[in-house]
C-alpha cells in the first residue's frame, strides 16, 4: 500500500468475529486499526452489525461503545426475531450487506483502495463495481479454516486477498490483553455514557 493512497475499511462485523473464532484467536481492534494506518491514509473505518434491541445486556454493546470512541464508524441496525418454521424455536436474522454495499459505492469516488473484511460471496458484485471505477478491493477473509470462510469468487474477484491468519501475530489479542479488557468493559459499564465524548479514547 502506498503512503498516499486514500484507504477505507469495511468490516463485516459478524463475518469477522466468525472468521477469528475459526481460526481460534480475539481480534485487537486498535492494532488492526494501526496496521492499516500505517499503510496509507485511512479515511473511514466502518463496523456493521446488527444488535439485539429489547435484551437488557446485549454481550456485543461495550465492544460497539469501544469502536464508536475509537476511530471507527458503527453502523447498527435491529436484528429482526422469527419462528423457524420446522424446530418451531425463536431465532434472530439480520444482514447488513445493503448498508455496507451502499456506503461503499458512495465512497468509491473519495478513495483509492477499499479492504474488506468478509468472506461473504454476496459482495463479489460490489467488489467489481468499485473495481469499475478504478478503485483497488483488498479481501481479508481466510482459507486455513475447514471449511473457507471466504467465497471463492469473491476471493477471485478481489485484487488482493490477505488471509487473517497471517495477520494474526499483527491484529490479535495477546492472552494478557484478554483479562484487561474484561477490566475495561466492566469499567465501561459503570462509567457514565455522556461522560465521554467521542474523541476520548480509552486507554
Amino acid at each position: 500500500m502506498s503512503s498516499f493512497e486514500k484507504i477505507a475499511l469495511f468490516i463485516d462485523g459478524a463475518n469477522l468475529h466468525a472468521t477469528a473464532k475459526a481460526l481460534g484467536f480475539d481480534l485487537d481492534y486498535r492494532r488492526l486499526l494501526s496496521e492499516f494506518q500505517g499503510g496509507g491514509n485511512l479515511l473511514r473505518a466502518f463496523y456493521y452489525t446488527t444488535v439485539v434491541e429489547d435484551q437488557e445486556y446485549s454481550s456485543i454493546r461495550p465492544l460497539i461503545d469501544w469502536l464508536d470512541y475509537n476511530g471507527y464508524t458503527v453502523v447498527t441496525k435491529p436484528a429482526k426475531e422469527f419462528v423457524d418454521a420446522t424446530t418451531g424455536r425463536r431465532k434472530m436474522k439480520g444482514s447488513m450487506d445493503v448498508e455496507l454495499t451502499v456506503n461503499a459505492m458512495e465512497l468509491a469516488r473519495h478513495v483509492n483502495h477499499i479492504v474488506l473484511f468478509s468472506g461473504d460471496g454476496d459482495f463479489r458484485p460490489l467488489v467489481e463495481a468499485v473495481q469499475r471505477r478504478g478503485v483497488r478491493v483488498t479481501v481479508v477473509s481466510t482459507l486455513a479454516s475447514q471449511p473457507p470462510m471466504v467465497a471463492d469468487e469473491l476471493r477471485r474477484q478481489a485484487d488482493v486477498f490477505i488471509d487473517l491468519a497471517g495477520l494474526k501475530p499483527r491484529v490479535g489479542r495477546a492472552p494478557s490483553d484478554r483479562l484487561r479488557a474484561r477490566e475495561t468493559t466492566m469499567t465501561e459499564q459503570f462509567a457514565p455514557r455522556g461522560g465521554m465524548g467521542r474523541g476520548d479514547r480509552v486507554e
